[in-house]
């Protein structure tokens, strides 16, 4: 491991990952690789989670080539310096802001959407000019195999070199020294990583997950609210980490609930849900087992059928569920939603404040003042209204974790930035060194005066501009002061000349 990350070093110590031309030819690649390999793609992410080709599509190759349209077109200009705002001190100095590549990232993808988890990071730390080794999860095995298959055959195989393997191979990993490290997946985990990277003093990205809320208040229309809760909670079987995990609810709301989701769920999946190509599968046997285990002493409202062959859990909702069951210690990941009954939004806001921060917080209602209140009163990675998951989908936001949810954010360029760093530039020219004198020994109060005018004095445009009006009113004095006396010292001159002239003749 510690040659290979020293070969993607030196590879990216050569430079030719920083042109922008070079970072541009990349992502065509890449792109060029999602269209060209398509159905390999979705043949891999069917075989790890019994997906169909048309929602492998939809879940994740759309998502990877939105991204990848949206940096070349925007790149150019995000990579531009940007000029800052200057004090009287440096107002004929050259200052702005250059991105610059932190260096070789680690990107550790996830398995639950092995492809757009791992590729979307790669996305941004190329447009910044990184060079990248990518370890795909390895629960995620068909997935993992074809990025590696692919990936050389379309980038720079020196900047950008994939590392397959398990716990083993990762922890060999973590022991070499990265410019930046990219994790998606648990928050167990992501401590581990947080504290290898420690070692090194490397900047971490965590994308984590956490049990997020749902509150539903009894002022909204049910009818859409359990629809789209039911599509974002049983999407990829429950194995998203943005799902919302719980309910949170008046207690008169509960059956209602439940026989609107189980509606739903015939609507979205048939009769027999196992046999919808829409409705996917559990990972693998152990994680199978993990979700039945929180079933155990629950009251199934409707829901609950099993097949551990083919590690098949039904849409399944809890009702009446206790806030110390096992169920609600831990993030589910799986088709589980159980519902919890609250008296009404402060208890929300109490039950929510009382455990970690959420990667995401979802509130159902007509009532704007009761959405502000929710807002206001909890913290959690993102928020959607009226909806769940969709705040993932738009590129201009930020998607990240806060507290045990995660640190830092990417998509669009959010993903270019937590692979930059952004570096302060001021150019400053060898003349003028006697503006340099109020900084130089021996100091005196009259120089600590004009430092403080000079640093600490604040101007508004109106102020600005009557004094800049001044300025130039005193140098116009000067001139036309200059150019007067110019005049009269030319005119006595003249007059000498021609007194000299007349008394030579005389």
């Amino acid at each position: 491991m510690e040659h290979e990350v020293q070969r993607v070093r030196n590879a990216f110590l050569s430079g030719r990952s920083r042109p922008l031309r070079f970072r541009l030819q990349q992502l065509e690649a890449l792109r060029r690789m999602v269209l060209e390999r398509e159905k390999d793609i979705l043949g891999a992410i069917a075989l790890d989670l019994c997906k169909s080709e048309l929602n492998a599509y939809s879940h994740e190759i759309v998502t990877i080539l939105g991204e990848i349209d949206l940096v070349l077109e925007k790149l150019p200009e995000w990579i531009a310096a940007e000029p800052v705002k200057k004090n009287l001190l440096t107002m004929l100095d050259e200052a702005y802001i250059q991105p610059e590549p932190l260096g070789v990232a680690l990107i550790i993808g996830a398995w639950n959407y092995p492809f757009a988890l791992t590729i979307q990071p790669l996305i941004g730390a190329i447009a910044a000019g990184n060079a990248v080794i990518i370890k795909p999860s390895e629960l995620s095995e068909n997935s993992a195999k074809i990025l590696a298959k692919l990936l050389p055959q379309y980038l720079d195989q020196d900047l950008y070199v994939v590392v397959n393997g398990g716990v083993e191979e990762t922890t060999e990993l973590l022991k070499q020294r990265f410019d930046s490290i990219f994790y998606t997946g648990s928050t167990r985990v992501g401590k581990i990583v947080m504290a290898a990277a420690a070692k090194h003093l490397t900047p971490v990205t965590l994308e984590l997950g956490g049990k997020s809320p749902c509150y539903i208040d009894k002022d909204c229309d049910l009818d859409i609210a359990c629809r789209r809760i039911t599509w974002g909670k049983y999407m990829n079987c429950g194995q998203t980490c943005i799902a919302p995990d719980y309910v949170l609810c008046e207690p008169s709301l509960q059956n209602q609930i439940v026989q609107k989701i189980k509606e739903t769920v015939k609507e979205f999946y048939g009769e027999n849900i196992k046999q919808s190509p829409d409705y996917e599968r559990i990972i693998n046997l152990r994680h199978f087992k993990r979700i039945l285990s929180l079933l155990e002493g629950q009251k199934i409202a409707f829901g609950g059928e099993t097949d551990e062959a083919t590690r098949y859990i039904a849409p399944t909702v809890l009702t009446d569920v206790d806030p110390e069951s096992k169920v609600m210690q831990e993030e589910i990941f799986g088709p589980i939603l159980p519902i919890v009954p609250v008296k009404n939004a402060d208890e929300a806001i109490k039950f929510i404040n009382e455990r970690e921060k959420p990667l995401a917080l979802y509130v159902f209602s007509h009532n704007n003042k009761l959405i502000k209140q929710m807002i206001d009163s909890t913290s959690s990675g993102g928020v959607t209204v009226n909806d769940v998951i969709m705040h993932f989908i738009l590129s201009s936001l930020p998607f990240g974790g806060v507290g045990s949810s995660g640190m830092g954010a990417y998509h669009g360029k959010h993903s270019f930035d937590t692979f930059s760093h952004q570096r302060p530039y001021l150019l400053k020219s060898l003349k003028r060194e006697s503006t340099n004198k109020l900084r130089y020994p021996p100091n005196s109060q009259s120089k600590v005066d004009w430092a403080k005018f000079f640093l600490l004095k604040r101007f508004n445009k109106g102020k600005l501009c009557l004094l800049f009006l001044a300025f130039l009113g005193i140098v116009a004095a000067m001139l036309v002061k200059k150019y007067q006396a110019a005049l009269r010292r030319k005119a006595l001159l003249i007059f000498l000349a021609v007194q000299t002239a007349l008394s030579s003749k005389q």
